[in-house]
């Protein structure tokens, strides 16, 4: 005989588990995995991509799929740790002409708002600070997944895109190299674990 209360009780679970994914949750960023990523590419004089990350960086997220607008997020950066795959590269980036990083050692990003899009898509906007400055800027985001872990965790994946322009951040160097040099491109990939 089939036990009729077993679909019942299964449907209980899985509206319990749907809820509990959809509610406010804070979650940590898997920068300790490697499952997180800030990475950036700007063009070299008009002929090629310059591609780079940094290396460090912490944070946290609350994400609420009911009530978006109290979705935040919170990151600090080890601008020291850039990384372009060239030493002598790298110093140039972090010396006085770029990112001063004896000066500025920490850029930070704390979110202002989100706005939701269509399915899976968001504007979220919040105020960066590098070099000292602070300016808001808004980060194209797609869900990309949440769920389980194999170790009893529940994790949830964003990325997102931004442009920004390295005069704003009074980087001198962006005026010798031209136009072309300008934008920069950032692209993030975060990994939360909920707390």
């Amino acid at each position: 005989m089939i036990n009729k209360a077993l679909p019942a009780a299964l449907m209980s679970v899985a509206l319990m588990v749907s809820a509990a994914a959809a509610a406010a949750t804070d979650y940590v960023i898997d920068t300790k995995g490697m499952h997180a990523f800030i990475e950036f590419r700007i063009k070299h004089l008009g002929y090629s991509w310059l591609l780079g990350r940094f290396n460090r960086f912490e944070g946290e997220f609350r994400y609420d799929a009911r009530h978006p607008q109290k979705n935040r997020v919170e990151v600090s950066i080890d601008v020291s740790s850039l990384d372009s795959n060239h030493a002598e590269r790298d110093k140039h980036l972090r010396s006085k002409r770029f990112f001063d990083t004896d000066k500025y050692p920490v850029a930070s990003f704390v979110s202002t708002g989100w706005e939701q899009k269509a399915e899976g898509k968001a504007v979220l906007r919040g105020n960066l600070t590098l070099r000292g400055i602070t300016r808001e800027i808004a980060i194209d985001v797609s869900d990309v997944g949440h769920g389980p872990d194999p170790w009893g965790g529940y994790r949830r994946g964003f990325q997102g895109e931004t442009i920004l322009h390295l005069s704003d951040w009074n980087m001198k160097e962006a005026k010798i190299l031209g136009d072309a040099a300008e934008d920069i491109h950032v692209y993030i990939s975060i990994e939360g674990i909920r707390k």
